[in-house]
C-alpha cells in the first residue's frame, strides 16, 4: 500500500479482494452457525476488523450485510442490518487505539456482549416503522425478545475473547500481504 493510498484512504485491488474475502468469512461463519439461536461470529469480526482496518472495515462489513441480502433475501427483515452492524463499528472506532492487552480483552469482549444484548433494542425502531407498532407495542417487542438477546450478549461475550489473538494475527498478515 503506497503512503498516498494510506493518506487519502482509497482501496486498491488486493485491499479489495482481502476485504471481499473477509465479509465473505463473516457470512458463510453466519451460515454454519445459524442452528445456534443468536450464537454466531460477527460481533467479534465486526470489532476485529474495526480495530485491525478502521474506517475500511466497512467494506467487510457491508459485503456481509449484502451477501446476507442476496442469500436470504432483501426483505424488510434485512433492512436493520444495514446499520446495526455500523453501530458496533462505530463504537469501536471510538475506542483507544493502544490499550494495553489485558484492557483490550475486557473492553472488546464487553462492548461485543453490549451490542448483543441490545440487539433486539436496536432492532426495534425499524421494526417500529416497518409495522406500525406504538411505543407499548415496540416495547412488548423488546421484552418478547430478552431471552434471545441474553444468549446473543453471553455468546458475544465470550466470543470477544478471541479479538485481541485475531487482531495481532490479522494485522500480522495484512503486513505480510499489503505491503
Amino acid at each position: 500500500m503506497t503512503k498516498e493510498n494510506v493518506r487519502h484512504g482509497s482501496v486498491n485491488v488486493r485491499e479489495m479482494c482481502i476485504f471481499a474475502m473477509l465479509g465473505a468469512i463473516m457470512f458463510a461463519s453466519k451460515v454454519i452457525m445459524e442452528a445456534l439461536p443468536n450464537i454466531h461470529l460477527l460481533g467479534m469480526l465486526t470489532v476485529t476488523y474495526t480495530v485491525v482496518y478502521r474506517k475500511k472495515a466497512l467494506i467487510p462489513i457491508y459485503v456481509y450485510v449484502m451477501l446476507n441480502g442476496l442469500f436470504a433475501g432483501f426483505n424488510l427483515w434485512w433492512l436493520p442490518y444495514t446499520y446495526i452492524w455500523t453501530i458496533l463499528w462505530g463504537i469501536t472506532m471510538l475506542l483507544p487505539r493502544n490499550m494495553p492487552k489485558k484492557v483490550a480483552y475486557i473492553v472488546y469482549s464487553v462492548i461485543c456482549a453490549l451490542h448483543g444484548f441490545a440487539f433486539g433494542t436496536l432492532y426495534a425502531p425499524a421494526q417500529a416503522l416497518m409495522f406500525g407498532l406504538n411505543f407499548e407495542q415496540t416495547v412488548a417487542w423488546i421484552i418478547s425478545g430478552i431471552p434471545f438477546d441474553l444468549i446473543h450478549g453471553f455468546s458475544n461475550l465470550g466470543l470477544g475473547f478471541l479479538i485481541v489473538p485475531l487482531t495481532e494475527l490479522l494485522t500480522r498478515l495484512s503486513r505480510k500481504i499489503i505491503n
